[in-house]
Parts: structure tokens; sequence; C-alpha cells
């Protein structure tokens, strides 16, 4: 093909991991973000292995692994018995792999530190509402002002779950508003405290509260430890959360978790506590003529299996080598659609059945899971199961994309 003018928009994880890949193999790209400067949203998440091997094919996985947390094991337990809910161990893993939790402006800073050096356009400020399609077919994208941007040989959507991009295009898929979202906050981290630096640790009370906290190793070179604190909320009692008062809301925190306190105890401001709401979709297929769509604009769920980012930048891997391997960008679409498609869909499935397990107002799948979780890890098989599951490779996502040169 031609060298082609790619327009990539939103400026997250997908978004950057796709600019640096068609950046290389001679693209000519622009990114396109509604913020003045380019940020990150949210707080920690934990990088896969499969999502480390996107990072290491862009050079970056040892810059990142300065600054994140290697994650051994995920644990959790059933309040107040202290039933082991969920166990799984990466040491399970044929090669012992880990994960790496890290904070999501590290990765971010990582991503577009590499966009920087390779001096590729970012447009800020850019509050983009649809995109249109030139009398050639070649896509527009339109901001709510009016401004138009192309027209372009070929558009990345990668603006998210709510994208307004896909939503105005045929592309729309019938999306689920999940019923419990969660509130995030960055603490300081105690290499002193009760919590063992290599694990994600969860305490539940049924499946309508759980609290959790991941060390995710520090946001800048030199910065100091940090941790993501997160407690599951009904995205409709925000405001009846706010409104009982922070002192209220440490004194149920304590309740399921005393060790937690010195953590809570750093949240003075109701803002400190970001609330994610999450909505569950999948695109039958994440492509238009001309169009792509990459990470949470394809394919959103909750992160019960920790699968976000790393999905996203998988999509990233894969529509560049398709385009790289492909004689047409009607060719490589259909062949980036084709090599997502069973991952995707296999995560998206076991994220269905998995998230109501521990986020939803059910007694009986608790109790299920608090009597059953323990025993099955003593199966045979099922502790790698288990860990392959959470890695992201039940099937290996990297088997149906074209091989890289």
């Amino acid at each position: 093909m031609k060298r082609l003018d790619v327009a990539i928009a939103g400026c997250g994880p997908a978004g950057l991991a796709a600019a640096l890949f068609l950046d290389r193999i001679g693209c000519r790209v622009s990114l396109f973000d509604q913020f003045e400067a380019p940020q990150p949203v949210g707080s920690g998440l934990l990088l896969q292995p499969t999502g480390l091997i996107v990072l290491d094919a862009l050079g970056l996985r040892d810059r990142i692994k300065t600054l994140g947390q290697p994650i051994s094991r995920l644990l959790g337990h059933s309040a107040p018995r202290g039933r082991i809910a969920l166990d799984v161990r990466f040491g399970n893993l044929p090669d012992k792999a880990q994960a790496l939790a890290v904070h999501r402006s590290a990765l971010f800073n990582v991503l577009f530190d590499a966009v920087s050096a390779h001096e590729i356009d970012i447009t800020t400020g850019a509050r983009l509402e649809k995109v249109d399609t030139h009398g050639d077919g070649r896509p527009t994208l339109v901001t709510e002002t009016g401004r138009r941007h192309g027209p372009f040989d070929l558009l990345i959507d990668a603006t998210g779950a709510r994208s307004s991009i896909r939503a105005s295009t045929s592309a729309e898929p019938k999306i689920t508003p999940l019923k419990y979202g969660a509130l995030w906050a960055t603490v300081d981290w105690d290499p002193n405290g009760p919590f063992q630096p290599d694990v994600l640790a969860q305490r539940y009370q049924r499946a309508s509260r759980m609290v959790g906290v991941l060390p995710v190793g520090r946001r800048s070179e030199g910065g100091e430890p940090v941790a993501t604190f997160f407690w599951s909320l009904k995205a409709q009692d925000y405001d009846a959360w706010r409104n009982r008062g922070l002192d209220a809301w440490r004194e149920d925190v304590a309740a399921i978790w005393p060790d937690c306190a010195p953590l809570v105890e750093q949240v003075t401001d109701p803002d400190q506590l970001t609330l994610a709401r999450y909505a569950h979709f999948t695109l039958k297929q994440p492509i238009l003529p001309r169009i792509a769509f990459v990470g949470d604009s394809a394919h959103a769920t909750s992160p019960q299996l920790g699968q976000g980012a790393n999905m996203a930048l998988l999509d990233a891997m894969a529509l560049a080598r398709a385009l790289e391997h492909s004689a047409s960008i009607e060719q490589s679409l259909q062949d980036y659609a084709a090599a997502r498609r069973r991952h995707v869909r296999l995560y998206q499935a076991m994220s269905s059945v998995f998230t109501p397990v521990f986020q939803s107002d059910s007694y009986i799948l608790p109790l299920l899971r608090d009597w059953f979780s323990a025993p099955m890890t003593r199966v045979p098989g099922v502790p790698r199961l288990l860990a392959e599951i959470v890695a992201g490779r039940l099937i290996d996502p990297l088997a149906a994309m074209p091989d890289a040169p």
C-alpha cells in the first residue's frame, strides 16, 4: 500500500500504542485528544503477560518494569469468616510469568514519551463529536464546534466505551450498563504495612461489597511507591455515599477489613475517590469501511479479569500487523477483526460469567464462590487453568495475528 494518512482518536493505551506501531511501519499518524494536555484517566491496573509482550514489541518493557510492581498472586477472602474466595498464583504458569501492576500515569507517560520522541503529531482540545465520510469514502473527524479534520485514509477510534465517534456510525452496539462500579483512589504505600507487595488483595462481603488493595509501584522515576485502593459501589448509590460522609464510609471499610484503616485515613476529601462506571458490550465487527475500533471502543466490560488495558494493547498490535501484511486497507481491516475475534469473545464471555460472582446483589453466587473456590484450587490442573485465564492466555492472542517481520 501507499503511505497511509491515519487519524487516531484518543490518547489512552490503545491509541498511543497504535500510533507507535503505525509510525514504525511508515504511516503518517495524527493523534487527537479532547484534553488540552493529554493525560491518563484512572488509577492502577494490571499488565498481564499478554500486555507486556506488546510493550516488549514496542521496546518499552524495560522502562515500565522499573516503574511497576510485579504481582505473583491474586488473593481474596470473604468477610467476616475469612474463607478464601479467590486464589490465583502466576507461579502455576509453565513459564512462571508474572503480572505487573502499574499506575495509569506510569503507563501513559511511558507510551506518551515514546510518541513524543517519534514526533508524532498530536492535536489537543479536540472534542470529537462524529465522523463523516468524504466523497471518496475517506473518513473526516468533526468536533463539537464543527471543525473538520481530514479526510484520512484510515480512522482508528480509541476513545473508549462511551465513544461519540462510534455512536455516530452504524457500529453502535447495544450497551448494557453494569449496576456496580467502583471508587478508586491512589494512596501512599507503606512497605512495613500489613499488605504483601506482590499480591492483589481483596475482601468481599457477599458480592455487594468489595475492598481491594493493589500495590502499583511508582507513578514516575524517583517517585514514592503508591497503591490503588478500591471500593465496590453501585453507581446509583454514589450521591448517597457522598451524603453519608467519609467517617461513615471508613467505618464500613473497617468492618470488612480493619487493616485498611491507614489507607482510608489518607482520603480526606470525597473527590480523592473517582467513581468508575462500567458497561458491557462487544462489537460484532470492530471495523467499518476505513474505520477500526480498538480497546474499549470495540469491547468493554467490568475489570474483574484485569484484561482491559491488555486487550487494548493487543488490538493495537493486531491492527498494525494486519496493515503491514495486507495488500489493501479493506483486507487489513478484515484481517484485524479475524485476528482478535476469538480472544475478545472468549474473555468478554468469561467476564460476563465472573462479574456477578464478585459484584452483584446475589446471595447464592457468593455462597457457592466461598464454598468451592478453595477446594477447587486443590484439583489437579485447576491452579494452572486459573492462572492462564487471568494471564489472558487461555487461548493464545498472538496465534491469529500475522507474524511480525
